[in-house]
């Protein structure tokens, strides 16, 4: 009887369902030493300090973006997952059965996030993120987000991960000119370009939320390309014209 209720308690900390909405988010911290950007102030293009990056600490930042915004609820948060990922947060929607994890990877580790990130987007996961008793398979994610520097204007990923078992994730890509830059390891990875960039471009969160926002809802991709280009145009005051032309959806 033990033994069956042990088993029954491992089983159940996998308590996700075929349902529940996982979106991974893979941010590269911004880092005036190791990225080909145009400086920053020092504060906040310190890649190995999160709390103060501009792509995760400050205000605009994924975490705390995401922590101040009335849907989402932190629920974990860990420091140094690995030597390259200094954190990692976890939300949780507060009337959807739906999660963000998201992973800070140092600023010089950006070759590494871009490699993480696009064998996530090919059905290579093999990570998980344990929350209290829930176990959320990274695998799983059905949206796949990478936030910084187009690091693809630097350096070259020289194998891209083939889809595997017939994986279907989405993809948002904040980067700058994203769309001309990662659309080889898309075609290889089988995933779909949901929301990505045409040009320069400030990869703040209040986008990356106003996609999620519209995806929860299963918004058409013209309507999350809108809603991505309205919120950019609200916090940048770039003119609506330019916003829309800046993101672009599909192929």
């Amino acid at each position: 009887m033990k033994k069956t209720l042990f088993i029954f308690f491992v089983l159940n900390t996998f308590i996700t369902s075929a349902e529940t909405k996982i979106i991974h988010v893979f941010v590269a911290l911004c880092d005036n030493d190791s990225q080909g950007i145009v400086p920053v102030p020092k504060k906040i293009g310190n890649g190995n300090d999160p709390d103060n990056n501009l792509y995760w600490g400050c205000g605009y930042g994924v975490r705390t973006f995401f922590k101040n915004a009335a849907e989402w609820k932190m629920i974990s948060k860990r420091k140094n997952v690995s030597s390259i990922i200094l954190e990692r947060c976890v939300f949780k929607h507060i009337t959807q059965d739906a999660y963000i994890v998201a992973d800070a990877y140092k600023g010089d580790k950006i070759k590494n996030c871009n490699e993480d990130f696009f064998k996530s987007a090919s059905g290579n996961n093999t990570d998980t993120a344990m929350v209290k008793t829930t176990v959320l398979n990274l695998n799983q994610a059905q949206l796949v987000c990478y936030v910084g520097h187009d690091g693809l204007m630097d350096f070259v990923i020289e194998n891209y991960p083939k889809q595997k078992n017939n994986a279907k994730k989405e993809v948002i890509i904040l980067a700058c000119a994203s769309r001309n830059y990662y659309k080889d390891g898309l075609k290889q990875a089988g995933a779909y370009p949901l929301l990505w960039t045409t040009n320069l471009m400030c990869p703040e969160a209040y986008t990356l939320k106003a996609a999620i926002d519209g995806w929860l809802l299963n918004e058409t991709a013209e309507k999350i390309h809108l809603r991505a280009a309205e919120a950019y145009h609200q916090y940048l005051k770039c003119g609506i014209n330019g916003a829309k032309k800046l993101f672009a959806t599909g192929w």
